[in-house]
Parts: structure tokens; sequence; C-alpha cells
């Protein structure tokens, strides 16, 4: 009776053991799609697997990635004050760290005369109403320069426009492209004569355009915010548009002759049969397409002065102090942080909608 109670205990563990693995396996691909890939073999150690095998895969995943940056982080350290240039030596990563803190600390003194500017209005106005003066109350905004933060924010608020009517453009597009081939032979030549153009060469045509057309300027959308999320939108929709044509032109035919046989309308045979099919390309497409607008854009905001990233960078290169060149280095890693955060946000969602783990 011992022995099979042992026996019976036995079973029980393994099968709790092969389901806390099922469930770490299953965890793996969004591990993966976040960046955070290395927590795998971790996991697998806790939950009893071979350490010596996982370990494997965690200096892989971990160990060499941050040997690659300490590197790098020790290279630029000593190499850095060798280069000298009209500003001084070229800053290390300590001076870096010290202006990073620096901008953060300009951020929080600002956000503190915001709040104290709204209190001392508030204050000046609840007087007026107690004195009965209320037609003399005024309510005005803040006027304060944008800080490093809000210009991080105007430069996600920008791309993120252009990325959107990038992709209401280039994913219709692309569909009828990969469906019609009459359509794909029209469409074909423009992709490839306007696919290459620089946003430099498309920035003064959009300002002309924007400027003309764009009378009534919305206080939430400034006109250099649509100069540069145009400029964005020009720049970026066609990897989307060509991704999505390939994607739709490679699905099986029989899908199609199902929905033909079934007599399913046109929108609905693209949304059950050909969009799911085609879904892990779009979504190739719309990652490719995010990081080469958030790489125009930079360029856009310094010519278009939208106050984002691009115009920072290039107010401190027109200002030429000793902290310049440091604070422009903050800039530069923040813009790539940043564009690796976006490729990890649109990975997941592309897990999220096609179930794939591969990379």
């Amino acid at each position: 009776m011992s022995i099979a109670s042992d026996i019976g205990s036995k079973g029980r563990s393994d099968d709790r053991r092969q389901k806390l693995f099922a469930g770490i396996n299953r965890a793996s691909a969004w591990l993966g799609a976040l960046g955070l890939g290395w927590l795998t073999p971790l996991l697998k150690i806790a939950a009893g697997d071979n350490p010596r095998e996982q370990m494997g895969e965690l200096r892989d995943s971990l160990v060499f990635p941050l040997m690659g940056i300490v590197i790098f982080g020790l290279a630029w350290a000593a190499l850095a004050p060798q280069v000298q240039t009209s500003l001084g030596a070229i800053p290390g990563p300590v001076e870096v760290w010290e202006q990073a803190g620096a901008l953060w600390q300009d951020h929080v003194d600002e956000r503190e005369k915001e709040a104290a500017f709204y209190t001392r209005q508030d204050d000046r106005n609840a007087k007026l109403i107690a004195e009965g003066r209320e037609d003399d109350v005024k309510f005005r905004g803040f006027t304060g320069k944008p800080t490093f933060i809000d210009q991080i924010f105007t430069s996600l608020k920008t791309v993120g426009l252009g990325f959107a009517i990038a992709t209401v453009i280039a994913v219709p597009l692309g569909i009828a492209s990969g469906l019609s081939r009459p359509f794909n032979g029209a469409l074909n030549p423009l992709v490839q004569l306007f696919k290459p153009v620089s946003p430099l060469a498309w920035l003064p045509i959009v300002t002309m355009i924007v400027s003309a057309v764009y009378v009534d300027v919305n206080d939430a959308f400034p006109k250099a915010l649509i100069i540069s999320a145009v400029t964005v939108t020009l720049c970026s929709l066609w990897p989307t548009l060509i991704n999505t044509a390939l994607g739709v032109a490679s699905i099986d035919k029989d899908l199609i002759n199902v929905g033909k046989v079934l007599q399913l309308s046109t929108p609905t045979t693209i949304a059950k049969l050909v969009l799911p099919s085609a879904m892990p390309l779009i979504f190739t497409g719309l990652r490719l397409s995010l990081g080469v607008g958030w790489m125009v854009l930079i360029a856009a905001e310094m010519l278009a002065q939208n106050p984002g990233l691009g115009k920072f960078v290039w107010d401190e290169f027109q200002n030429g102090s000793s902290n310049s060149l440091a604070r422009i280095i903050v800039a530069v890693l923040t813009i790539g942080v940043i564009g690796f955060m976006l490729d990890r946000v649109m990975f997941t969602l592309q897990t999220a909608f096609t179930f794939s783990s591969n990379r």
C-alpha cells in the first residue's frame, strides 16, 4: 500500500512538473517578444530543469549581450577623451549620465513652475470672485519652454500620427494590389518611383502643401507637427504596402476559391480568409514602417522645427555650450532605446495576432 502511494505521489508530481514546464514554454514566446527571453532559462532552472543546459541558454540570451554593452561602455570611456572638438573632448558615459540627470531635473523644475503658476492663477481668480469681480477672471495656459521629456512625448505623438496615416493608406492599397494583378501593375511603378525619395526632399513640398491647406490650426496639432507627421507618412508607408501585397498574393489560392464557392462578399473574403493568412507579413511591414518612420522623424523635426527630439538635437548643436555634446548623446541614446521599445511593442502585437514565436 505504501509503494502504491509513493508511485501515485510521484505520478502526480510529474504531472504538475509537466504542466509547469508547459506554462513556461507558452510564456517564453511572450517573454521573447518583450525582450525578456533571458527569464525563460531562469524559470526552467527554478522549476527543476537541467541547470547546465539552461545556463547555456542564459549565457546566450543575457551574458553575451551584457558583455557587449560593458565592452562598448569601456571602449567609449577610454577613447572619448582622446577626441578633441571645438567644444572640448567627447563626453564619456559619466558625463552623459550627469546630463541625463540634469535634463530630468530641468523637467521636474519646469513642472514645479507650472504647478506654482496655476496655483497663483487660481488664488487670484478666487480672490476676484470673492470681491464680486467675476468679469475680471481669466484663465491662461502655462507658456514655459518644453523640457526634454516633453519633447520625447511630442516625437512619439508625431510618429504615432504619421504611422497611423501610413497604415490606413498602405494596408488597403496592399490588399488591393495583392488581389488584383492589373491594380498591382498600375501601382508598382509609383511605388518604385517614390520609395527611395529622402525625407529631406519631401519636406519642402509637404511644408508648402500643409501651409496652404491647413489653415485652421488646432492647438493640439500645430502646423510643424502636421508637417513632420506627413513627412513620416510619405517615407514609412512603403514597407507596409509592399509586405501586405506580398502576403496577400502568397496566400493559398484554394482559400480564394472556397470564398467563391461559398459566394462570400469581397469584404467577408478579405476579413475571414485574406487578412488572417497575410497577417504575419503585414505585421513585418508594420514593424519596418515604424522603424523607418522613427528614423525619418528626427530629420523632419530638425527642419520643420517641430518641438520634438529632432529639434532638441538641432538646438543643442546650435547652442554650442560645454554640455551640448553630452546632451546630444543623451538624445541619441534615448532615440535608440525608444526605437527598440517601439519595435518590441509591434512584435508583441504580432505575436498576439498571429500566435507566432519566431523572430
